[in-house]
């Protein structure tokens, strides 16, 4: 009977688990978690802080699901290290467990700026239900919150807490926000549509100390100035868990590095999700694009290939993000700020708030930003991965009606793009 040992119980390795067990009734699977909750949607966790949705609508994946699939869930369970010679994960308790299969989809970690008190009570990341609790249970004693950086994680972490009637101030070192999916034009955008709905943004500044007797009360900025804060939000990005691939002999640089079968450098270990280093087609190199789609699909042909199923391939992943700020979606893919050798086509209507940008290397799309007017970006993103000559039709791309048929006369497999 094979074993198949999973590190992760979200996306990816729920995925690859319901894959396997799928396809074969008889595989042993166990999943590890170092978390104390069956599988849940990171994604609606803002939307649970902001008191949108409640607990149970988090989870995707009850009790009942691992039982159902005769799937064993060890939760609050950590492993240690890897043994590739001995094929074998050893626990922090110094459990053993063998495997002929590892999956590693231990997904990622906030970034903690290295500041003074940055391990206070008070201080969150925002990547589990644990962090969103933690921050509920503080609620009736906050008036205040501060969070750092003005990535997704963070603005999302600050929409939350204001639809909770928190004062929220975002510390921004950057001149813009989201300055890692969006352009300046765009981020203006979103800006303007947050200040609307009482959220400061501080830009220029970034936090040198969390104050406070154990508990935050305050932080203080590179400025000399003082924010008083009950509850810091750390938003600066996060870092794959990596931690486990040192000193296994597995290879990784940002993220663990995968083939188009998901699997390492060593045979018998995949990794999968928001830990994987893998092909992005757009960038034509290898990067981490830790989204919830790209990790299901990478679950799916990691268990593909644990299975013997050597034609399903990885097309590769695409950094692709979403969100909605207070009635203003924003959706971008691929290269969003201005390079040379790119060419940028925009249309723009400022009193709509509408905005839709396509970026171009050599007539072919390689990234693009909408604001409000979002949809129909996939058709582009398709274009992008196939790497479609679009130089007949350059001026139609970013109209709010832009649609397939529009590609009619383009040299492409139209079959393809339906996939």
């Amino acid at each position: 009977m094979k074993r198949v040992i999973i590190i992760g119980n979200s996306a990816a390795g729920i995925s690859c688990a319901e894959a396997l067990r799928k396809k074969d009734k008889e595989i042993k699977i166990t999943i590890l978690s170092k978390e104390d909750y069956t599988g849940y949607n990171r994604c609606l966790i803002s939307y649970y802080l902001a008191g949108d949705i409640k607990e149970d609508k988090l989870v995707y994946k009850p009790k009942k699901f691992y039982s159902e699939n005769d799937i064993e869930l060890l939760l609050n369970k950590k492993a240690g290290r890897i043994e590739p010679k001995k094929n074998q994960v050893v626990l922090e308790d110094k459990t053993r467990l063998d495997y002929d299969y590892l999956v590693l989809a231990c997904g990622a970690s906030p970034k903690l700026p290295e500041i003074k008190g940055i391990h206070k009570k008070g201080v969150f990341g925002f990547r589990t239900i644990s962090d969103a609790k933690g921050m509920l249970e503080l609620l009736p004693i906050t008036q205040a919150a501060c969070v750092l950086g003005g990535g997704l994680i963070g603005l999302k972490a600050a929409y939350g807490l204001k639809k909770r009637k928190i004062e929220v101030k975002v510390i921004v070192k950057s001149p813009q926000i989201l300055s890692q999916i969006l352009d300046k034009e765009s981020a203006g955008m979103c800006k303007r549509r947050l200040v609307e709905n009482g959220i400061e943004i501080v830009s220029g500044s970034e936090a040198q100390e969390i104050i406070g007797e154990g508990d935050c009360k305050a932080v203080k900025l590179d400025s000399g100035k003082v924010i008083a804060s009950s509850i810091v939000v750390v938003g600066k990005g996060v870092k794959p868990n990596i931690e486990l691939a040192e000193d296994s002999g597995i290879k990784f640089e940002e993220g663990i590095l995968v083939d188009e079968y998901m699997r390492t450098n060593i045979p018998n270990i995949y990794a999968a999700g928001d830990i994987a280093q893998s092909y992005d087609p757009i960038l034509e190199k290898t990067a981490v694009n830790a989204l919830w789609p790209n990790a299901i699909e990478q679950g799916l042909i990691a268990a593909g290939s644990i299975l013997g199923e050597p034609n399903k391939k990885y097309p590769g992943s695409v950094g692709m993000n979403s969100v909605e700020f207070f009635g203003l979606p924003v959706i971008s893919f691929g290269i969003t700020r201005p390079q040379d050798g790119f060419e940028e086509i925009v249309f723009k209507d400022a009193q709509q708030d509408i905005y839709r940008k396509i970026v171009l290397k050599n007539n072919v799309v390689k990234g693009a930003v909408f604001v409000k007017r979002i949809e129909n970006i996939g058709i582009l993103l398709k274009l992008a991965r196939l790497k479609v000559d679009v130089s007949g039709i350059k001026d139609k791309l970013p109209r709010p009606d832009f649609n397939f048929a529009f590609t009619k006369d383009l040299q492409y497999d139209k079959e393809e793009v339906y996939i």
